[in-house]
């Protein structure tokens, strides 16, 4: 595997915030686009990659779908290995790419590597299958976590996710009306999606000043 990153660093950054993609964007789509020049203007380094098989896509001009989601667990931290991060590393993805990245979060918290997990619309579950759960592994989590996710995400809206057992570890900040990228119906909430971005990164940055880091 070699790792190509997306990188924006501010002279005063100190916290690095590792992304990773969604099942079907690559990392510099609009969407992913839009959330690290957020982030950057709170003063975060932002560090983008893909993984393996949308590499292939852009290299290939195939549509190979992606893998199972813990079947990426070693290209992320193959990514962090090539990073190489100095100070404070919060990993995290949208989509799918969180998904990832809270499955190899606690072993990296512990040895202390990583000082935080950040999940930008949480796939819960399937589109349209609130039953098949991909929480088990979020109730232990002890990893301290920001996941932002809009009220009507269709991977898991508000009132579905009130019900769930989740560690206290959790943090969610929710957007009104969002969808899975956090955008909501202008003539719903008055907003846009770029309020709605603009509104996490300060989330984000807020949280990680709460972490100490």
């Amino acid at each position: 595997m070699r790792t190509e990153f997306l990188e924006r660093d501010p002279e005063t950054a100190n916290v690095t915030v590792l992304l990773a993609h969604g099942a079907g964007a690559p990392m510099d789509s609009p969407g992913m686009t839009a959330i690290a020049e957020a982030l950057v203007a709170e003063g975060l380094r932002v560090v983008r990659f893909e993984f393996d098989y949308m590499a292939k896509r852009r290299s290939e001009g195939t549509r190979k779908p992606p893998p199972l989601a813990d079947k990426l667990n070693h290209e992320y931290l193959s990514a962090i290995e090539a990073l190489q991060v100095g100070g404070p590393l919060i990993i995290g993805g949208k989509s799918m790419g969180g998904r990832v990245a809270s499955m190899i979060a606690d072993e990296l918290f512990q040895a202390g590597r990583v000082a935080g997990l950040l999940c930008v619309g949480y796939p819960f579950h399937p589109i349209g299958k609130p039953e098949k759960l991909r929480t088990e592994h979020l109730q232990e989590l002890q990893t301290p976590t920001l996941i932002c996710q809009g009220t009507r995400d269709q991977f898991g809206t508000k009132d579905e996710v009130g019900g769930y057992d989740l560690s206290p570890a959790i943090r969610i900040e929710w957007f009104e009306d969002g969808d899975h990228d956090l955008k909501p119906r202008k003539r719903v909430t008055g907003l846009t999606h770029a309020d709605h971005v603009q509104s996490m990164a300060r989330a984000v940055a807020a949280w990680t000043n709460e972490l100490g880091i």
